[in-house]
């Protein structure tokens, strides 16, 4: 009997009711039931959020809390409608703008693991010149429609680092091609050192580079990031 119990839970794909079936203990057939069905979904739960942390490629982060003091937000917009994913349900963009190691990796990567635990989200990560790169292989191995259809799957993409390298044209007209699949589906978080007239140094074409800001700023929340560099001061302390 033991062998075919494990075998119909192996059909039925319940992993957890396999292995442990005889670890629960109850009183009644319906309090068993109920323990061992709550176990193997506690189990799909936790095996689906890890899937989507692999697949998010996010960046490790510590586990110290953000310092929201430097933050200048909009007018309207709260902590809780960026951490806790309100915004991703009003498909809405997140720009933020500020120097180097003020701190928007780092909020950008605190909301996509808030997205994911909490809301069970599809989240990517990428650096802006690590999708170009990407894009660029698929367009060359005929792939490219393969991995839009991958970008159309998710709830959220972050795309870190926008001004740091300047874009060749085609890559410039690739990343165009995402925004532009992305614009009022699903949101796109853009974290950049920038302003928005010096994006032109980015894309390389003014009219590429107001087709992207005019997707980006409609349904987005400019927030601006006024610190001194985190890493910067970190290391001063550390010289100390």
């Amino acid at each position: 009997m033991e062998a075919l119990i494990k075998e119909y839970a192996k059909r039925l794909k319940l992993s957890w009711v396999r292995q442990h079936y005889l670890e629960i203990e109850a009183k009644t057939n319906e309090e068993y039931l109920l323990r061992i069905l709550e176990r193997e979904l506690q189990q799909r739960e936790e095996r689906k959020i890890n899937l989507l942390f692999k697949q998010s490629s996010l960046p490790r982060i510590t586990g110290k809390p953000f310092e929201w003091g430097h933050i200048q937000m909009g007018q309207g917009l709260t902590q809780d409608h960026i951490l806790h994913g309100g915004f991703i349900e009003e498909k809405e963009n997140l720009i933020f703008y500020g120097g180097v190691g003020t701190g928007k990796t780092y909020l950008s990567t605190l909301i996509g693991l808030h997205a994911i635990q909490k809301q069970g989200k599809k989240i990517k990560f990428f650096t802006v010149a690590g999708l170009v790169n990407r894009l660029l292989d698929a367009h060359e191995t005929g792939s490219l429609s393969r991995f839009f259809n991958q970008i159309e799957k998710l709830d959220l993409l972050i795309l870190d680092e926008l001004g740091y390298i300047p874009l060749h044209k085609q890559g410039a007209e690739l990343l165009f091609q995402i925004i532009s699949m992305c614009y009022e589906r699903k949101s796109i978080i853009i974290t950049t050192n920038l302003q928005f007239g010096q994006w032109n140094h980015i894309f390389g074409d003014p009219i590429l580079t107001e087709a992207v800001i005019d997707r980006l700023i409609h349904h987005s929340h400019l927030i601006v990031f006024n610190g001194e560099s985190h890493r910067y001061k970190e290391s001063l302390l550390h010289g100390k």
